[in-house]
């Protein structure tokens, strides 16, 4: 059966419910969720019981996103820094207006039960953002790096392909993993409105915060599903369209 690897929702659940049909994703399929599963579009909270409801009949893995740290952070203590406010928290705490504090408790614990990385047993490491250890991510001294860093990306699109890998000039960080999957950064940023392959890390955050698709990549033929543009899918709404994506990528 195939792995997905399906970037960041942010609340586009018309997006998800699209791609996974799109992909005819059946109970054998593995999923990998990249994280970020809520802020931008309108249905943050709806698209997190969604996920849930997913889990209880597909093979379903959890990345932890940076804004899935915020929003569970604002489910324990009800703080909600302006960070997070001003960039789709205010639009997430409004589509959980109806929930009530049971589901609102369930919801905590399934962000509490997110995974910060997930390693395959074919070597492939699944991870929202990246990491920054030269050991590898067993060895990172902070867990935040994992859903935060954006270096990893940057250098694996500016290596010369020419580098030989047992060249000493070769990243070692991308030396650890057979390949390396992540979301966070929207290819946007680069002119594609795909899924984009660097060296060996794969990034599938197709923009869906803003006027991008919400991709599904089965890692194993390199085939990519897609949504409609979320915009599309939500014509009233602007999502985090009203934001610079070079504002973004300083978040």
């Amino acid at each position: 059966m195939r792995t997905l690897a399906i970037g960041d929702i942010h609340g586009g659940l018309k997006g998800l419910q699209e791609v996974l049909e799109t992909a005819k994703v059946i109970q054998g399929d593995k999923l990998i969720f990249m994280g970020d599963y809520v802020d931008g579009w309108s249905e943050s909270a709806q698209t997190v019981q969604y996920l849930m409801d997913l889990s209880q009949t597909n093979d379903c893995i959890f990345i932890k996103g940076n804004h899935d740290t915020w929003c569970q952070s604002w489910l324990l203590n009800k703080k909600a820094p302006k960070v997070w406010l001003d960039h789709g928290g205010e639009g997430t705490i409004e589509s959980y207006a109806h929930f009530s504090k049971e589901a609102k408790k369930l919801h905590l614990e399934f962000f509490k039960q997110m995974k910060y990385y997930h390693l395959d047993e074919e070597n492939r490491l699944f991870l929202h953002a990246g990491f920054t250890s030269l050991h590898g991510v067993n060895q990172e001294n902070s867990k935040s790096t994992f859903y935060y860093d954006r270096t990893l990306w940057e250098m694996a699109i500016t290596v010369d392909k020419r580098i030989d890998e047992d060249s000493a000039f070769f990243p070692k960080r991308l030396k650890h993993y057979h390949e390396i999957y992540i979301g966070h950064t929207p290819t946007l940023n680069f002119n594609s409105e795909e899924p984009m392959n660097a060296i060996n890390v794969w990034n599938v955050d197709t923009g869906a915060a803003f006027y991008g698709k919400l991709s599904a990549l089965d890692i194993h033929s390199k085939v990519f599903y897609q949504s409609k543009a979320l915009r599309e899918l939500y014509p009233n709404e602007t999502g985090r369209n009203q934001q610079s994506l070079n504002d973004i990528l300083g978040k």
